[in-house]
């Protein structure tokens, strides 16, 4: 089983192909892109964390997580309706989580904080929210699909990018 990260798919969301740039005609296309990267890296016994604002509609969430590989955390965002955080198929829901992965102490939001549990000893932050927009402070780190090629990623490649 690997685990990976990720945040601000933005399931169906025409807003965000303009806000953010994102470079697709389409929502269909970008939803497709999104579907199809996933796929391609997470499989069905994986776990996947998404750190926020998965899909625009709640009536989409069940279908899209029906299609997604791995067992699916949502962080809520900002941008996540209560019928999204309700779905059947997530694993689990909250707004924060700590987890420990390969020796290293996680803390896990779709905000990026500046001061977090464990900051300066050695935890590190991952977040979304930002779209690649902010600069980080050390050991904190961007998971959503606009910075990582569409893709969820790993820890060991949020780590080797610095």
């Amino acid at each position: 089983m690997t685990v990976y990260f990720t945040s601000d798919t933005h399931f169906g969301d025409h807003r965000t192909i303009n806000i953010h740039k994102r470079p697709f005609a389409s929502v269909a296309e970008m939803d497709a892109v999104l579907v199809e990267a996933w796929n391609a890296r997470v499989g069905p016994a994986d776990e996947i964390w998404h750190l926020g604002d998965f899909a625009r509609k709640e009536a989409d969430v069940p279908a899209l997580l029906g299609r997604l590989n791995g067992t699916k955390h949502l962080v809520r965002g900002n941008n996540d309706p209560p019928g999204t955080l309700s779905s059947a198929g997530w694993g689990s829901v909250q707004d924060y989580a700590e987890i420990d992965q390969e020796g290293v102490k996680i803390i896990l939001c779709h905000y990026p904080f500046r001061s977090w549990n464990g900051q300066h000893k050695g935890a590190i932050d991952l977040h979304g929210h930002s779209h690649g927009k902010l600069k980080p402070v050390p050991r904190q780190h961007d998971v959503g699909v606009d910075v990582w090629a569409w893709r969820p990623v790993t820890l060991p490649e949020i780590l080797a990018k610095g």
